[in-house]
């Protein structure tokens, strides 16, 4: 889905900050968040791809002030609800206020139809597609081409994995791009590499 949260390649959010010795967590909430979240995850509650999906689902300007352990409890708390575990009522008396949780989900989508193989060296285009639901192809290289590097292991399509829709597992492809074809005119000479899965991609015939 086309939302706030696809920054990457964006423009005009400014210069990236940063602390070379930051902690990981800053407040005891945050490790609280962070491990909730994953014992739901390491018992079955939801998978991974549910998850990023919730997140992907707040309101667009929550998701832009909110910290990383912010929208990692949003996230959480929105799955907990839908899964029937609590209600949002019993998550407000414990908190004392409002739950903010995030919106509805949308449908998914399962493998593509027709993929094929691919080897190091093969130059590969990433499909044009805009769907509704959660996808891991960051918008900044849909429609753009590259060159297989290396085939990762297999790993249930996150498309539809996200979403419930039975689907086969798949591998991804380290996928290398010249950054002056994803930004014409707007980089530095640069390769980028990307983790694109088998039925985001379509071979480029010589």
């Amino acid at each position: 889905m086309d939302a706030v949260y696809d920054l990457g390649g964006k423009q005009g959010f400014g210069k990236v900050g940063y602390a070379a010795e930051a902690p990981t967590f800053e407040a005891p909430w945050e490790v609280r968040a962070n491990s909730l979240y994953a014992a739901a995850v390491r018992f079955g509650l939801f998978n991974m791809d549910e998850y990023r999906h919730a997140i992907e689902r707040m309101e667009p300007r929550h998701y832009i002030t909110a910290s990383y352990y912010e929208r990692s409890l949003t996230g959480l708390a929105t799955l907990l609800v839908e899964k029937g575990v609590v209600t949002r009522e019993e998550l407000e008396a414990r908190a004392g206020g409002r739950i903010p949780l995030s919106g509805a989900a949308t449908r998914g989508r399962t493998n593509a139809a027709s993929r094929e193989r691919f080897q190091p060296g093969d130059r590969v285009r990433v499909r044009a597609d805009h769907v509704p639901g959660h996808v891991r192809m960051p918008a900044y290289i849909r429609g753009k081409t590259g060159v297989v590097v290396r085939e990762t292991p297999r790993y249930p399509f996150p498309d539809a994995h996200a979403h419930g829709v039975a689907a086969d597992d798949e591998p991804t492809y380290d996928v290398r791009f010249d950054s002056r074809e994803l930004w014409p005119d707007s980089a530095d000479a640069a390769w980028v590499h990307a983790g694109v899965f088998q039925s985001y991609l379509e071979r480029v015939i010589p």
